[in-house]
C-alpha cells in the first residue's frame, strides 16, 4: 500500500511512541494485569482515540485506512492496549458519528474523540455470542412521576435490566453503548441502542475475566440492575438497535484485522532478529533453509493480510459496501497471525515457550482475534452469503 505523506507522519509518530512507551512495558503489564492509564493519555494526545471523527467534533478527521495503520502500530507494542483503542474508535465512535444526534455528539462523542472518555460496547450476553438477535437484556420505558417532587429527579427515561458478557473496557470505560430489547414481540426490530454512563446507578461490574492474554485490557461481565437513564440517551429511534449494532461491525472487523497484523509483525520481527543472532552448526539459524523459508512465508502472509485489510478500509472510506471484504480481512489476518506467532515460537525453540522472550505473550494476546467481533466460522458464513 502506498501511503500519503500525512499517513506516513501519523504512522511514524505512533510507532515512535509505541516503541518508547508501550513495547518496553508490555511484559510487566501482562504479568500484573495492569490497565496503563498514563499510556492511554499519551495515545489520546496523538489523536488515537478519534481517528475517523471529524475535526469539528474534536477528532483527527482521518479515515479507516489511517485507523488500520494506527491500530497495527499499537498492536505491535501491546495487543490489549490496541483492543481498548479499537473499541472506542469503532464501534463506539462510529455509532455516535452515524446515528447520534447533535446533542449526543457534543456531550459524548467530542470527549471520546479527545481521549477524555473511554467507550465500551455492550452487545454480547452470556447465552448469546454470534446470534445477536437473541438478546434478553431489556430497556423498559418509564414516564416522569406525577409527583413533582420526584419528577425532576426521575424524568422520562428507560430502565435497563440484564447481563452483558465479555465487555472490553467494561470496568474502565466512562460510557457504554448498550443494545437492549424494547419490544420483545418485534424480534430483531424490537431492539434499541442506548448511551449508558458507567457511573449510572445499576451499572454493575459483576466480574473481571481471568483471560489467556491481553491482560492490559479489562474484559468484564456487566449487570444492569434497574439501571435508569434519561430518554435522550436513546440512539436513533426505538427498534433500530439491531441495525445500529451491525453497522459498526464492518469497521470493527477491519480494526481487528489490523490488530492481528500488528501482533503478527511484532512476533515476526522478534523471530527474524533471533534467527540472525542464534547460531547452530557454525552459522546463524537464519541461513538454514528450514528457518529461512519459514520466515519468508511469515513475511508474505503478513503483507497479504495487510493488503486485504487496507482494501476493505478503502471501500469503507469510499462509502461502498464492504461486509464481505471486512470479513475476509478479519478471517485471513486473525488466522494468519496465530500461525505466524506459532512459527515465531518455533524459531525461538525452547526460549519461545518461556516468558523471558516476548513471542510467548504475543501468541497469547493474538488468539482472541479469531473469536471477538465474530468467530472465524461466522466470517465464513458472511463470505458464503455474499457469494450466493
Amino acid at each position: 500500500m502506498l501511503l500519503t505523506e500525512d499517513q506516513t507522519m501519523v504512522r511514524d509518530a505512533v510507532r515512535a511512541f509505541v516503541q518508547d512507551q508501550i513495547w518496553p512495558h508490555a511484559p510487566a503489564w501482562d504479568k500484573a494485569h495492569t490497565f496503563p492509564k498514563d499510556v492511554h493519555k499519551g495515545l489520546a494526545e496523538l489523536g488515537c482515540y478519534g481517528i475517523c471523527v471529524p475535526e469539528e467534533l474534536g477528532g483527527a478527521g482521518l479515515n479507516y485506512q489511517t485507523l488500520a495503520l494506527v491500530l497495527e502500530e499499537i498492536a505491535a507494542g501491546d495487543g490489549g492496549v490496541s483492543t481498548t483503542i479499537s473499541v472506542t474508535n469503532c464501534p463506539v465512535n462510529a455509532i455516535l458519528m452515524k446515528y447520534g444526534n447533535a446533542a449526543q455528539q457534543n456531550q459524548w462523542l467530542r470527549p471520546l474523540a479527545a481521549g477524555q472518555m473511554l467507550g465500551a460496547f455492550c452487545l454480547t450476553e452470556p447465552h448469546v455470542g454470534s446470534d445477536a438477535s437473541a438478546l434478553r437484556t431489556t430497556a423498559t420505558r418509564v414516564s416522569a412521576s406525577a409527583d413533582r417532587a420526584t419528577a425532576v429527579q426521575d424524568g422520562d427515561g428507560y430502565v435497563l435490566n440484564g447481563v452483558k458478557q465479555f465487555i472490553t473496557s467494561g470496568k474502565y470505560a466512562d460510557l457504554a453503548i448498550v443494545i437492549a430489547v424494547t419490544d420483545k414481540a418485534a424480534g430483531k426490530r424490537g431492539m434499541s441502542a442506548f448511551i449508558v454512563p458507567t457511573s449510572a446507578p445499576g451499572y454493575v461490574v459483576a466480574r473481571l475475566e481471568d483471560k489467556l492474554g491481553q491482560h492490559s485490557s479489562d474484559t468484564a461481565q456487566i449487570n444492569f440492575d434497574n439501571c435508569r437513564i434519561p430518554a435522550e440517551n436513546l440512539i436513533g429511534a426505538e427498534g433500530e438497535g439491531y441495525k445500529i449494532a451491525l453497522s459498526a461491525l464492518e469497521g470493527g472487523r477491519i480494526g481487528i484485522a489490523a490488530q492481528s497484523i500488528g501482533m503478527a509483525r511484532s512476533a515476526f520481527e522478534c523471530a527474524l532478529k533471533y534467527a540472525k543472532e542464534r547460531e547452530s552448526f557454525g552459522q546463524p539459524i537464519f541461513n538454514h533453509q528450514a528457518v529461512g523459508f519459514k520466515l519468508a512465508d511469515m513475511a508474505t502472509q503478513i503483507e497479504a493480510a495487510r493488503s486485504l485489510t487496507h482494501h476493505a478500509a478503502a471501500l469503507r472510506d469510499a462509502g461502498q459496501p464492504c461486509l464481505k471484504e471486512a470479513a475476509m480481512a478479519k478471517l485471513f489476518a486473525s488466522e494468519m497471525a496465530e500461525k505466524v506467532c506459532s512459527d515465531a515460537i518455533q524459531i525461538h525453540g525452547g526460549y519461545g515457550y518461556v516468558s523471558d522472550f516476548p513471542v510467548e505473550r504475543i501468541y497469547r494476546d493474538v488468539r482472541v482475534c479469531q473469536i471477538y467481533e465474530g468467530t472465524s466460522d461466522v466470517q465464513k458464513i458472511l463470505i458464503q452469503r455474499a457469494l450466493a
